[in-house]
């Protein structure tokens, strides 16, 4: 295979034993068609046995304090955020592969480091296909993932899937089907979507090592790194899912458990901040090769604007021009506003690869699930005119 059909050819999601199973066994074609048929299936492996098993034990709607329907952190995390880690391969697949060719056609890789650049495609393939390593996510999610789901997240009470004891949670035959199969296949995803997001750190890491042929005066303000900005939306599936998730835990602890909503100011806090890492943490590794671009940028046409200023003196302003010569019109002047925009962009060249508008677009994004929130603790018309209060 040559050097440009592997950089064409990378994705950060195409690969891996689960992408294999998922070929064999008809739920995708390649890359990653019949989105339609995993987004049903997988939920409907996960949820669809707890349903039946709640129905058999009497504990699907009644029965219990918490019963199967009523448990909203259950559907949501299975009917809503699993759907969205599923869209979310398609997403990224079509938005960071095209970004990762642009690093070659918009040159910004140089000529004479294309190897290095290819190598470092192989290897992180190499290492979002490994067998070994999706072992290791597996056996997380059977030891300390169940752990943690048991003793920090599930509900203190009697629900459908285990009862309260002297000596802890008494599983029911659903609650045993959710802890050891339904949960464990969304808590392997999920660690699968972290790991994944940890490889795109390490590729761009390395990339930013290289010998980077960026551009101060690139309109971009990023030295021409801007396309890596807009990439972030691509994670915009993966955000919601995880926004869901905690949107309904919330909700859960506050209806059966009696919580208040600014007891979980932490918890918002955390998935907003947990969200903009993931989608731009990986670009601060380009900071520093940002910043010298900027510092060489500032000096390269400091000078050049200091030459050309004092030609211009020298020529319009201390008699060098030629007797003849037409003030009106010159191109000299536009010239020197061209100049001072280009140094304007030079000066205004951001340190990282995203904008304001960036951040506060991923924030709403992941603030929207967390949005009903406010409509268990307000009724909807003490709501609006609390919010009309503020803005009138």
């Amino acid at each position: 295979m040559t050097a440009e059909a592997e950089t064409t050819d990378f994705s950060l999601v195409l690969g891996g034993p689960l992408y294999q199973l998922f070929l064999r066994s008809g739920l995708a074609r390649p890359p990653l068609d019949l989105l339609r048929r995993r987004v049903l299936a997988l939920p409907l492996l996960t949820w669809l046995p707890l349903l039946v098993l709640s129905v058999l034990q009497g504990q699907a709607v009644a029965g219990v304090e918490l019963p199967f329907l009523q448990d909203l952190e259950a559907q949501a995390r299975f009917l809503l955020a699993l759907p969205l880690l599923i869209v979310a391969e398609v997403v990224v697949h079509q938005r960071l592969a095209p970004a990762v060719r642009l690093f070659v056609e918009k040159g910004i890789v140089r000529p004479e480091d294309r190897k290095r650049f290819d190598a470092i495609l192989a290897s992180t393939t190499r290492l979002r296909n490994s067998l070994a390593i999706e072992l290791v996510l597996i056996a997380f999610v059977l030891s300390a993932g169940h752990y943690l789901w048991q003793e920090q997240i599930a509900i203190r009470a009697d629900t459908w899937y285990a009862a309260q004891s002297p000596q802890g949670l008494a599983w029911s035959l659903a609650g045993k089907c959710y802890a050891w199969f339904s949960l464990p296949i969304f808590q392997f995803i999920l660690i699968r979507w972290y790991y994944r997001i940890l490889l795109w750190g390490q590729f761009l890491w390395r990339v930013s090592r290289l010998d980077l042929d960026l551009r101060p005066a690139h309109p971009d303000r990023a030295g021409g790194l801007g396309f890596l900005g807009t990439s972030t939306y691509a994670f915009a599936p993966l955000l919601l899912g995880q926004s869901v998730i905690v949107s309904a835990m919330i909700a859960g602890r506050i209806l059966h458990e009696g919580a208040q909503l600014p007891a979980f100011k932490y918890e918002i806090a955390g998935a907003l901040v947990l969200a903009l890492v993931q989608a731009l943490g990986p670009l601060l590794v380009f900071v520093p090769g940002l910043l010298a671009a900027k510092r060489r940028g500032l000096r390269e046409y400091g000078l050049l604007a200091d030459r050309y200023v004092r030609e211009f003196d020298r020529k319009w302003l201390h008699g060098g021009a030629a007797p003849d010569e037409a003030l009106v019109g010159t191109a000299d002047i536009q010239s020197l506003a061209d100049l001072g925009n280009s140094f304007a962009v030079v000066r205004e060249m951001r340190a990282v690869p995203f904008g304001k508008e960036t951040v506060l677009q991923l924030l709403v994004l992941t603030a929207l699930p967390l949005v009903p929130l406010a409509l268990i603790v307000f009724p909807l018309d003490e709501l609006i005119r609390r919010v009309l209060g503020v803005l009138l």
